[in-house]
């Protein structure tokens, strides 16, 4: 393994000062004692926070979702809220809607052809009817997660993938203070199928694009695991390309990932310095350069390839503010300033428009999208009023 980098050692040491409690406050390195967390703090005025939009029952359609609305699970709740995107989708005049009871602390959701999403909440997988607007089941976890709670470090789901077929649902739930598992739910059934286990904190959960494999992003290990979607069997690899130095205590970890159709191979940002590109049938990552220098968070791909990479905002003293990087597939970048701290990102069916969630899971966050246009440089991001705390989002 190469030395480990100035940056790296900055990073961990910071880290270390904050669990030795040199500042307050939870932290995306530190969870509490317990393993769990009291409610994040909403932050001051000056990184946007906004007050959260009580949808409009006048603005919601008196027959199916329109095609197009946003979905997002509202992270500060228990619901999840469906959002108009506006005039041509640029944001512009779009608002809340409505709002689903789903669960506690929903984090990530995913929605199948038929329009039905499935969300993971830290109570289990939420199954709702996205054309009525309404909640249909509740499926509990197979794993012990510990009491319900709320915050960054809760039990419960966090990333969650639908297999390419729609017949199952893939969810990785977090164990506090332990490894996570990856759950497999019969979407005919609603009933868990299986339990894998996993690394610490399944962020993200991801299928290959012939479904056969799963792969759970393991946040506070450092890894990736591969999950034979027939078998069940599993195996780890690490993607550390700072190295693991620090542990809990790092920052330089992984969190979202994207499969790219062309190869297989699963593409995860670090930092805004480094990409890290995992070939899951050997193990092996090599790391292209990237050119944000912010903390990542979530990742998508765009029809054309391009892939659309969340800054969260710096947590060292040379990084860079908040912003959502567009890379090309030959890995031509264009960083875009956004105004405080997000989490995840959707983009249309056109490719035209990108939707960025102000939710994020650390302190900081604010209750609305930023709408980005892909295709013109010149107009500025927008924003969106939408849930409490919005961390997954998809588009209708």
């Amino acid at each position: 393994m190469n030395a480990f980098p100035a940056r790296g050692l900055t990073l961990v040491l910071a880290a270390a000062a904050v669990l030795a409690g040199c500042a307050t406050g939870t932290t995306e390195a530190s969870p509490d004692a317990t393993g769990t967390t009291a409610p994040a703090t909403t932050a001051p005025a000056t990184t946007g926070t906004a007050a959260t939009a009580a949808p409009d029952p006048s603005r919601a359609p008196a027959g199916p979702t329109p095609q197009g609305t946003l979905l997002v699970a509202d992270f500060g709740s228990d619901t999840v809220t469906f959002v108009d995107r506006g005039r041509d989708g640029s944001g512009e005049g779009g608002a809340p809607i409505a709002s689903v009871e789903v669960g506690t602390a929903p984090y990530g959701l995913v929605v199948g052809e038929d329009g039905r999403a499935w969300v993971a909440t830290a109570e289990g997988v939420a199954v709702v009817d996205t054309q009525r607007r309404t909640r249909l089941a509740l499926i509990p976890y197979g794993t012990e997660t510990g009491p319900v709670t709320t915050g960054e470090y809760r039990g419960g789901g966090m990333g969650i993938a639908l297999a390419p077929d729609g017949r199952h649902v893939y969810v990785g739930v977090n164990v506090p203070g332990g490894n996570g598992t990856v759950e497999v739910i019969d979407t005919a059934t609603r009933e868990v199928t299986g339990t894998v286990p996993v690394g610490r904190r399944p962020f993200d959960v991801d299928v290959s694009p012939d479904g056969r494999e799963v792969y759970a992003t393991g946040h506070d290990s450092f890894d990736v695991t591969v999950v034979d979607a027939d078998t069940l069997r599993a195996r780890r690899m690490e993607v550390a390309p700072y190295g693991t130095e620090g542990g809990l205590g790092s920052w330089l970890k992984p969190h979202y990932a994207v499969v790219r159709p062309q190869d297989g191979k699963l593409l995860l940002p670090f930092e805004g310095e480094r990409l890290a590109v995992l070939d899951p049938r050997t193990g092996e990552a090599t790391v292209e350069r990237m050119t944000a220098n912010t903390h990542q968070h979530g990742a998508a791909l765009a029809p054309d390839g391009a892939l659309l990479v969340v800054g969260t905002g710096p947590i060292g003293a040379d990084d860079e503010e908040p912003s959502l990087t567009v890379r090309t597939p030959g890995g031509k970048e264009r960083v875009v300033p956004l105004d405080g701290p997000h989490e995840d990102v959707a983009v249309s069916a056109d490719g035209r428009t990108a939707y960025v969630t102000g939710g994020f899971t650390r302190d900081g966050h604010w209750n609305g999208i930023t709408v980005v246009d892909l295709n013109d440089e010149k107009n500025k991001p927008v924003r969106l009023e939408a849930g409490n705390r919005p961390l997954g989002i998809a588009v209708l």
